[in-house]
């Protein structure tokens, strides 16, 4: 694993960076709240001054943070995984998870699409889950030879809901031997 821990000269220089990319912020947002020109700042009441440069750090942060989102997306995007992305930011793959929700996707392919058959009292069942809707559907064969499908327009809520229902209806058309 890489370090990403900076040398005390960079850290001087992101700092200065940093400072020089928030005075003129802290400046804007002072002379807006006080009415006076944005070059005479420094000369206000100093809690007023340093209040501005506090607010200036809190929209800072916050565009951090959006920057940080788009990062996080742009690398999974890429192929980057939730644990990749959680030990570059010193936390956990469910922490990453959880500060970046969108950044992995899943897409649904054909085998997360439908199972393998259900096989069940003599019969099986087919369960496939709608691209459109993400619910799920069955469609089945009981061992009696019945024909069965959830009905026109139902679809449930998992795969596990969907099963149930095709298992019932392939306990109904066992064959009774004598």
């Amino acid at each position: 694993m890489l370090s990403f821990e900076i040398t005390p000269e960079e850290q001087a220089e992101l700092d200065k960076a940093l400072h020089d990319a928030l005075n003129p912020l802290a400046s804007a947002l002072r002379s807006r709240a006080s009415g006076l020109p944005e070059d005479r700042m420094w000369e206000a009441d100093p809690v007023e001054v340093t209040l501005s440069v506090l607010a200036a750090w809190k929209v800072m942060d916050a565009e951090v943070k959006r920057l940080t989102a788009i990062a996080a997306g742009t690398a999974g995007s890429y192929g980057a995984s939730y644990e990749q992305m959680g030990a570059v930011w010193g936390i956990t793959r469910q922490g990453a998870r959880k500060k970046w929700p969108d950044a992995v996707s899943r897409p649904a392919t054909t085998a997360a699409r439908t199972s393998s058959p259900l096989e069940l009292c003599g019969g099986t069942a087919e369960l496939t889950q709608e691209p459109s809707s993400g619910g799920w559907r069955w469609t089945g064969k009981g061992a009696d030879g019945t024909q069965g499908e959830a009905d026109a327009g139902t679809s449930y809520a998992t795969k596990e809901e969907a099963a149930a229902h095709a298992g019932a209806f392939l306990k109904e058309h066992t064959v009774i031997r004598a």
